[in-house]
């Protein structure tokens, strides 16, 4: 069983992008692997929006069908390190932090953070642990933005780019985050300006989210996936639907949602790629609605127009965008085969 190495790592005061400051920077992770001597084997792993740092091992690693001993991002030969992002929800500072100042939960208060502001987060934490350039980073969805800014703002600390099932553009605009605060504020009684803590059943809150995380699991494929397990039994798959619903909201934060669709939205790299230094694989599945392939045109010119060294992959599943992490047989030879040639 590969077992991951949890923990967290604190510091001090942390500036942000927009010229807002933490007083203190926590950021959780998880580890497999060791780090070489030469400190240049670590491979960073960057995880979805509504996602968590466990990408491998059991129980449910997101990425356990790539990650592990002999496979294709062989911790055998690499460092495997996966941050949970700041302003998420599981163990990184965010809205659900204590604001060291009020002694109160940030809340809607957490000040605006960006892609930017998350991978210089994930710097400090790489230099803490003592890695010296990085052998590949690698995003999934929404952590595919991070790995383009890391390959944009930090050309020389690592040696290729895996972006899987995201885009080289934020998705939605400001009116897609106006609907969804005004969701919360609408649906949940005890909202309170997102001062719901301590209270997300009373609030309305845990409802919600397990309602919002329903209509995501059916929009990324999920739906697909357990229908094949519980053939086609519509009652059943409900049930396991409902219940990995609970079992998020119970988990996430909905001021976090909120905090990273923003962060989200305003990424747009598309006139920086030219600074990018290392070679690129890009990941998208057939059936992925969010990202769906025929946005690779547009990328793989730009891309191209940039001088960036680009292999294009499609992952032929019917499971959308939970294709990576459900369908490892079908693209862990090329990721395997890529990391082999690009990180020697």
């Amino acid at each position: 069983m590969l077992l991951a190495t949890s923990k967290c790592f604190s510091s001090g005061l942390f500036q942000l992008e927009k010229g807002n400051t933490l007083e203190s920077l926590d950021i959780a992770y998880e580890t497999w692997g060791s780090l070489n001597a030469e400190g240049n084997n670590a491979v960073l792993i960057c995880h979805g929006y509504t996602n968590h740092q466990h990408a491998a091992g059991e129980p449910d690693g997101w990425f356990s069908g790539v990650i592990g001993p002999s496979k294709a991002i062989n911790t055998q030969c690499f460092f495997v390190i996966s941050t949970n992002m700041l302003g998420s929800a599981y163990g990184s500072t965010g809205p659900s932090s204590i604001d060291p100042i009020t002694g109160e939960h940030y809340a809607l208060e957490f000040p605006d953070i960006t892609i930017a502001d998350m991978v210089n987060a994930q710097v400090r934490l790489l230099d803490f642990l003592g890695v010296k350039q990085l052998a590949a980073v690698i995003g999934n969805s929404f952590g595919g933005h991070l790995a383009l800014q890391w390959g944009i703002a930090y050309p020389q600390r690592m040696r290729c780019l895996v972006v899987v099932v995201s885009s080289i553009k934020g998705r939605g605009d400001s009116h897609e985050l106006y609907r969804l605060k005004h969701r919360f504020e609408r649906s949940c009684p005890g909202w309170n300006g997102g001062r719901y803590y301590g209270n997300e059943k009373k609030s309305g809150v845990f409802d919600e989210m397990v309602k919002l995380r329903l209509e995501t699991l059916r929009n990324y494929g999920y739906e697909n996936q357990i229908a094949v397990e519980h053939k086609g039994n519509q009652v059943a798959i409900n049930k396991k639907l409902l219940e990995k619903s609970s079992q998020w909201a119970e988990r996430f934060d909905a001021n976090s949602l909120i905090v990273l669709r923003k962060a989200g939205i305003q990424f747009d790299v598309r006139q920086e790629l030219s600074l990018i230094r290392v070679p690129l694989l890009y990941i998208l599945s057939r059936t992925d609605k969010l990202f769906p392939p025929a946005i690779s045109v547009e990328a793989m010119r730009m891309f191209f127009e940039a001088k960036v060294d680009t292999t294009y992959f499609e992952i032929d599943s019917e499971n959308g965008h939970q294709a990576p992490s459900v369908d490892p047989a079908l693209w862990k030879k090329v990721i395997e085969e890529f990391l082999a040639n690009k990180t020697a």
